[in-house]
């Protein structure tokens, strides 16, 4: 006699992209696998299961704490304390005024100097924010996009004065433009001169720096504003499409920068359908970079990443139970193979994480990581019905988007059209209504709540830093060589007006001291700014 199933806790049972799931994944409602096509054995084509055969069991993924406020010596003390405490690679976190080539005196800067991130006017600043790290022996990524080819100089500038070659240095900026148009906000200069610039630094760093991954494409700020699984990933693809495309314009060969383009991606709390989604992403990746550009070196196919666990999830009420929330977004980034992991820490939905709070986020990962036994055998997860079922589901949903965006004239088309804001918006809008009718419950905020205050204790930035940040900068300007600083610039903006490489000529403007904010300006006068168009 069959036992009657009992009726669910809801009418339907789905993913964040809409995938319906049945009551169980079984042989009658799962397509078969093909292994070698769909699979594949550990760092083999398609790499479904992984970029390295033996993945954690040789070297575990980069465990990275994003950090970054108020000055440069501050920032400092938190990277040597996280470095102290286990942590494999730094992760810098700029304040927006860097972020969009403000100089900290700027009246547009006004308020929110070192608010979220360091702050760095100069090479000074940089120099200060470095101080006593090797820069030769740590990986530093660095979340930066309109201003990613000066920071990148400048960090190049610092390395040049501890004795550092260039192809000793190893990092990754993040250097991607086009998602700021969709989701972020942080840009400078129109789509075209941006790509240039993109295109520009993929080109010096293959001849100068080797071992700098020039891009990390991130999904993570399209998760950030809504998107669901699928559009984070199908829309982190176009923009990827997109810089290959024009690097290839530029006169670059596919194997010659594919090897060093990575992504970023957020992990959220759906563990099943996040696990699927970085396999799905990895194996589609592959394919695209196979058939569409007809790569031939395999490390042009591997798809490496960076995952942070999901900010938008934490919440201000009962800020303990992040912790929760963190580590089950953590393992799944694990589970599903990435090559580098931020985890965020509990009180960042109050303000900056104090020291505390960091620590015991990376203590997240290394209980991950040393006990909790995922990390011993590659890919635990293969041959799941659920978990190659929601990985072939996705995979095919992210490839119905790329089509479209195809038909609608490619990614900057799509961006100019509003159309992949719009379906961003509208999958934030569909969240916030299933919170708001209790259809989606979040712990502490629309089920279970406490009356009992946070007694967390925050971090917060004293207003003294933006004072102290304009008077260390009035001070540069007044001993720097200002010949030397003007003709660097003018140079710069010689080389922006033609079709030279502008890489080597912001390296000549930071090691004379010309600021973030100077460079960014020149640039601005021959190619001026984006203004957004609103969509609705």
């Amino acid at each position: 006699m069959a036992t009657k199933i009992k009726e669910g806790r809801r009418e339907h049972f789905r993913t964040s992209s809409g995938i319906e799931l049945p009551v169980d994944f079984n042989p009658s409602n799962s397509e078969p696998v093909e292994y070698d096509r769909e699979l594949g054995d550990p760092g083999d084509f398609p790499y479904t299961r992984g970029i390295r055969r033996n993945m954690y069991r040789g070297r575990l993924w980069t465990m990275r704490q994003y950090a970054g406020y108020a000055t440069a010596e501050e920032s400092n003390a938190r990277y040597k304390y996280l470095l102290s405490q286990g942590t494999t690679g730094l992760s810098v976190a700029f304040d927006l005024p860097t972020q969009i080539g403000l100089d900290s005196d700027d009246p547009l800067a006004a308020g929110e100097v070192g608010k979220v991130g360091v702050a760095i006017d100069s090479l000074e600043d940089m120099l200060r924010l470095f101080e006593g790290i090797p820069l030769g022996e740590v990986s530093t990524s660095m979340t930066i996009n309109a201003t990613a080819a000066i920071l990148l100089c400048l960090y190049l500038a610092v390395a040049r004065k501890q004795g550092i070659t260039f192809d000793k240095v190893n990092g990754t900026i993040q250097n991607d433009i086009l998602k700021e148009y969709i989701a972020r906000g942080t840009y400078i200069f129109p789509p075209e001169p941006s790509l240039r610039l993109i295109t520009d630094t993929f080109a010096f760093c293959a001849n100068e720096i080797p071992n700098w991954n020039t891009i990390s494409i991130s999904g993570y700020h399209i998760r950030e504003a809504g998107s669901t699984a699928v559009q984070e990933v199908a829309f982190t693809f176009a923009d990827a499409i997109a810089y290959v495309e024009a690097a290839l314009k530029a006169g670059l060969e596919i194997d010659e920068f594919a090897p060093r383009i990575s992504f970023f991606f957020n992990s959220h709390n759906n563990l099943l359908e996040e696990i699927a989604k970085f396999r799905a992403a990895r194996r589609l990746w592959a394919r695209i970079m196979r058939e569409r550009f007809h790569a031939r070196d395999p490390r042009s196919l591997m798809m490496r990443f960076h995952t942070q666990t999901a900010g938008s999830t934490l919440t201000a009420q009962q800020p303990e139970v992040n912790v929760v929330r963190t580590t089950i977004q953590a393992l799944a980034a694990v589970l599903g193979g990435t090559q580098s992991l931020h985890t965020n820490a509990m009180d960042e939905a109050l303000a900056l994480p104090t020291e505390d709070a960091a620590r015991l986020a990376l203590r997240t990962q290394q209980v991950i990581a040393y006990e909790s036994g995922v990390a011993d055998t590659v890919d635990p997860l293969a041959g799941s019905y659920a978990i190659e079922e929601l990985t072939t589901e996705i995979e095919q949903r992210v490839v119905n988007y790329l089509d479209k965006i195809d038909a609608l004239g490619g990614t900057l088309r799509a961006i100019e059209s509003g159309y992949i804001q719009r379906e961003i918006q509208n999958s934030a809008y569909e969240y916030q209504r299933a919170v708001e009718t209790n259809d989606a419950i979040v712990v502490g905020v629309n089920q279970f709540q406490s009356d009992e205050g946070s007694q967390v204790k925050t971090l917060r930035v004293d207003p003294s830093v933006e004072a102290d940040q304009i008077k260390s900068l009035k001070s540069l300007r007044e001993r720097r060589d200002s010949a030397a600083t003007e003709l660097a610039l003018m140079n710069l903006e010689q080389a922006a007006r033609s079709t030279e490489n502008v890489l080597p000529r912001i390296l000549e403007c930071v090691e004379v001291f010309a600021t973030v904010g100077e460079i960014s300006n020149r640039l601005r006068n021959v190619w001026g700014e984006y203004r957004e168009a609103v969509t609705l």
